[in-house]
């Protein structure tokens, strides 16, 4: 038997415990707890600001913000809008969805040769630049132009998507569906629609933009526009397109085709052309 004579001062007071944390080893924890969740809130700020950083605008886009001898042009509601300021007065309009994370400037040098081609065209700022969030504005756009007839919406990418949304809740809006480098996620093939679907043949989502999947929810006579050399990012006047390959025709070129499908669309359906 081991004697257990009086404890020596100073001398360790016994064996420890196996498996007994020290207090300073669980006073630890909260520090690394809130190490990682400092982390994780800074991961989702700089996803919080990637998500509402609108993507930047090339000069001609806020050139075009303005009115001409041909177009005038208003930023009323906070809409742009481009109207004919010679001839008769429009009685066919468009109303544009612009891409994800692209500010609806972007589109003002096509909104305003549209215009100039006798038609009236709205393009429609989205909340956060998603038009996700702003699947009705066309509604809004429609009410307060009662002098427009005949509508067509449209839209480039993320903005062409959710303009098929808009017409498929809402039946009969609509005359006209423009995609450009966009297809939908709703059944259309029952709408008595005209639809024309512009793509660059560079586009990394050509395959899905054209497939059958894609054709069999268009009505019976949608018309697909290739535009030979074309990408997806010079659908509009603005820069840092992700993973978009690089266009072999300009982004003149690339509108003016866009534009001229566009207007042929509004053409087959004016009242009055």
């Amino acid at each position: 038997m081991t004697p257990t004579g009086p404890q020596v001062p100073g001398a360790p007071a016994g064996p420890q415990v196996p498996g007994a944390a020290p207090g300073r080893r669980r006073r630890r924890w909260p520090w690394v707890v809130a190490a990682v969740l400092g982390v994780v809130a800074l991961v989702a700020v700089a996803a919080l600001v990637w998500f509402i950083q609108p993507q930047p605008l090339l000069p001609e886009a806020t050139a075009a913000l303005a009115s001409t001898d041909q177009v005038t042009f208003s930023d009323e509601n906070g809409w742009l809008t481009f109207t004919p300021a010679t001839g008769p007065p429009p009685d066919t309009g468009l109303i544009f969805y612009p891409g994800g994370k692209v500010p609806a400037e972007a589109y003002a040098p096509a909104a305003q040769a549209i215009a100039e081609q006798g038609y009236m065209v709205v393009a429609v700022p989205m909340p956060f630049n998603f038009a996700v969030f702003g699947i009705d504005k066309a509604a809004e756009v429609q009410a307060a132009h009662p002098e427009i007839t005949t509508w067509a919406v449209g839209g480039h990418s993320l903005g062409g998507a959710m303009a098929a949304e808009y017409v498929k809740g809402h039946g009969g809006a609509a005359e006209g569906l423009v995609f450009w480098a966009a297809y939908p996620a709703a059944d259309l093939s029952a709408q008595p629609l005209e639809v024309a679907s512009i793509y660059g043949t560079l586009d990394s989502g050509k395959d899905t933009i054209t497939s059958p999947d894609t054709a069999a929810k268009l009505p019976p006579g949608a018309r697909f526009v290739p535009i030979e050399g074309g990408n997806h990012g010079q659908f509009g006047y603005y820069t840092g397109q992700p993973n978009d390959p690089s266009a072999t025709i300009s982004r003149e070129e690339q509108q003016a085709q866009a534009v001229a499908a566009t207007v042929e669309l509004l053409q087959k359906i004016s009242p009055t052309r």
